[in-house]
């Protein structure tokens, strides 16, 4: 029982050392599998935990442990192969192991930060940063005012409105103005926040008669960031309380922005006097990034997570992913779960497919229809590893006794293959399959025949398959 006490001081000591969130991907169930000679051997779930602790947390992992143990001079990680076994008490969760210690920590403060005001008079995420922003022409005029407006809040461009389509970075940009004002100057106060949670402000307000408490507040903030102003549309009584507001946060020299996706004057929703205040200071819009953009973006995010995308594959994203910034941040999302869970890195040929099952259109550019050399079929392995690349997942879970839904359909997929185009016999599929019956078998190529007929997606991708491997 000792070493899982020691195991979890251990742990304690490095949720103080890394970051929040590479504590979170890295760490996952850790166990102690001896102590000796003054070195810990740690165990963990797989050789993927394992290759990027020893890249990029061993240091780390000595150092807390050497905190916990002064006499350790070394750790080794090794795979536990009884890591995820219910009855073993030596194991860790680091992620439920994390939101406790979180939880425990919160439960002791005498004020938590979300209360108003707090002694920095920040309501903004620390980790967006205007240097963190990456401007293409569309959005310079956009940067430039916020800059501006960091350099004398309240004094120029006030107020700040700027408008644009979805997913434009347009939170990044907005939180990072207001994180440059709080580092320049130390006694404001800067609150962001959300059409929607100034309505659910408000209606708690009037409900506990307390609306003359709620104008105190925001009369004593010195930047005010309203993100989303679209959600006021229809609301009579907030839109006048925020008139007020805003006549008083204007009339003390004090900065307000505020973002919507469209113009002031295509504001009809707002009442006029309302959307007239809109309009008394500087109007910017953001543009939809070109190539260029969104391929730094890709860039600079992959970077971030020490994640390596090759260059001919982080092209092909840019020039397929067009409409806004938070798609291509959603896709590296996918990728890097991808290689996470299967250690495949990104190539072209899987990136492609990959878009497609995202519902991207078919007709991609640079799609590499010609150059992907088409596997002759020698025997169901052929089969059984092409639908394991399409889908992403492992071939041991295709062929195994998993019963969960994400290996249901490429099961299903392989069966109707080997039975349809390799004229397999369903006996011979089901000793593929863990030893199916013939019944089991017979039943999912005859359901994956009827979905075939109902859902074109579905056949899209098996058609994809099918082409990739000459069937």
């Amino acid at each position: 029982m000792e070493n899982i006490y020691t195991l979890k001081n251990i742990i304690t000591n490095l949720t103080k050392e890394i970051k929040k969130q590479d504590f979170l991907v890295y760490f996952r169930k850790i166990s102690i599998i001896e102590i000796k000679d003054n070195t810990i051997t740690f165990g963990v779930e797989s050789s993927f935990m394992k290759n990027n602790l020893e890249a990029k947390f061993t240091s780390h992992i000595l150092k807390a442990s050497q905190s916990e143990d002064s006499d350790i001079v070394g750790i080794t990680l090794e795979i536990d192969d009884n890591i995820d076994t219910p009855s073993n008490t030596q194991v860790v969760d680091c992620t439920k192991f994390y939101k406790e210690a979180t939880k425990t920590t919160k439960a002791t403060k005498k004020s938590p930060k979300t209360v108003w005001p707090n002694t920095k008079g920040r309501s903004v995420n620390e980790r967006y940063t205007l240097d963190k922003f990456i401007v293409w022409p569309d959005s310079q005029l956009a940067h430039s005012a916020c800059e501006a407006v960091t350099q004398n809040p309240g004094k120029s461009y006030n107020p700040l409105y700027i408008y644009w389509d979805v997913g434009l970075w347009k939170t990044h940009l907005l939180q990072a103005t207001g994180n440059k004002i709080l580092g320049k100057f130390k006694g404001k106060k800067v609150l962001y926040t959300t059409a929607d949670k100034f309505i659910t402000e408000y209606v708690a307000a009037v409900k506990k008669r307390s609306v003359e408490r709620l104008r105190e507040k925001y009369r004593e903030i010195d930047v005010l960031i309203i993100d989303d102003v679209q959600f006021l549309a229809r609301k009579e009584q907030t839109q006048n309380e925020l008139y007020n507001i805003f006549n008083l946060l204007y009339d003390s020299s004090k900065q307000i922005i505020i973002s919507w996706d469209r113009a002031p004057k295509e504001l009809t929703e707002l009442e006029p006097r309302l959307r007239s205040r809109f309009e008394w200071g500087i109007t910017v819009d953001i543009g939809r990034p070109d190539f260029e953009t969104r391929l730094a973006i890709i860039q600079e995010k992959s970077r971030e997570r020490e994640f390596l995308i090759p260059q001919d594959v982080c092209e092909f994203i840019a020039a397929n992913v067009t409409e806004n910034v938070r798609e291509l941040e959603w896709v590296l999302n996918q990728l890097l779960a991808e290689y996470e869970l299967t250690g495949n890195t990104p190539s072209l040929a899987r990136v492609a497919a990959k878009l497609k099952q995202l519902s991207y259109t078919s007709d991609l550019l640079w799609a590499p229809k010609n150059t992907i050399n088409k596997v002759q079929i020698k025997s169901y392995e052929d089969i059984i590893d092409a639908v394991s690349a399409h889908f992403w997942i492992e071939k041991e879970g295709i062929l195994g006794p998993n019963r969960k839904k994400e290996f249901m359909i490429p099961r299903q997929v392989s069966m109707y293959l080997l039975k349809t185009k390799m004229n397999y016999t369903y006996q011979r599929i089901g000793n593929i399959f863990d030893g199916r019956n013939h019944a089991a078998v017979l039943y999912s190529c005859n359901k994956l025949g009827k979905l075939l007929q109902s859902d074109q997606k579905l056949l899209h991708e098996v058609n994809i398959i099918k082409d990739g491997i000459g069937l």
